[in-house]
């Protein structure tokens, strides 16, 4: 019966997670896919015209940023990136869970 309860109670704390990693996706899907990829890895046509390098979002290196760095460059942009107006502050949050499950 304990064993139940303790899974249980994991299983609820887990659920918050899960559901920003779903909200996140569709954010992403909605205002992020267009140039970093379906698969975070970067749309090379936008790169090309930019004269940029999109790095992966499921690098080491976009993966060691801190999730409030993330969501700072999600919220206000970085080099030419411009800020992402169609994302609230909340739904930044939830891209950022997602971009963490694109951890290679």
């Amino acid at each position: 019966m304990r064993v139940f309860v303790v899974l249980s109670v994991l299983a609820l704390l887990a659920m918050p997670a899960v559901a920003a990693d779903h909200a996140g996706k569709a954010s992403y899907d909605k205002s992020c896919k267009s140039c970093h990829g379906a698969d975070g890895a970067g749309n090379p046509g936008i790169a090309k015209m930019l004269k940029v390098t999109l790095r992966p979002l499921g690098s080491a290196e976009v993966q060691k940023s801190s999730d409030a760095d993330l969501k700072k460059v999600i919220t206000d942009g970085t080099g030419k990136m411009k800020p992402v107006a169609a994302v609230t502050a909340k739904q930044a949050g939830d891209v950022v869970a997602y971009i963490r499950t694109l951890k290679k």
